[in-house]
């Protein structure tokens, strides 16, 4: 039986457009965007992991808020379960530590990218938004 895997997703807003990032290489999904975040850890809840993924990854302290979907996808190593929330920048401005590349993105912007699968259903909300 594969692993499912709890992570989640912010959709950090900031004068109207939202923050995609673009997986590294040497990373499974390499060159897919997806919303920044991760796992959860055991005893973390899903906002709390989001916040401290937020502070690594991208060195950035962010006020996660309203959720906005949870979806899940089979890949072909785990199924991973995304839990993805609004987030508003509160200090810092994103900095790379794992991704390729960060981009500010309008909804339509958002559309034209080659997103990771698990987080589509996120990026079809919320692109009809911005």
């Amino acid at each position: 039986m594969k692993k499912r895997i709890e992570v989640t997703g912010a959709v950090i807003v900031k004068d109207g457009k939202v923050l995609g990032a673009k997986r590294g290489e040497g990373k499974s999904l390499a060159g897919y965007w997806e919303f920044p975040g991760g796992k959860i850890e055991p005893g973390e809840t899903p906002k709390e992991a989001l916040a401290r993924e937020l502070r690594e990854e991208l060195h950035i302290d962010a006020e996660v808020g309203e959720f906005v979907t949870t979806t899940e996808h089979e890949y072909d190593f785990a199924i991973i379960v995304l839990s993805t929330y609004y987030c508003s920048l509160e200090k810092g401005e994103p900095k790379l530590t794992e991704h390729a590349e960060v981009r500010w993105l309008t909804g339509a912007e958002m559309l034209e990218l080659e997103w990771a699968p698990a987080d589509i259903p996120a990026v079809e909300i919320i692109a009809k938004e911005f």
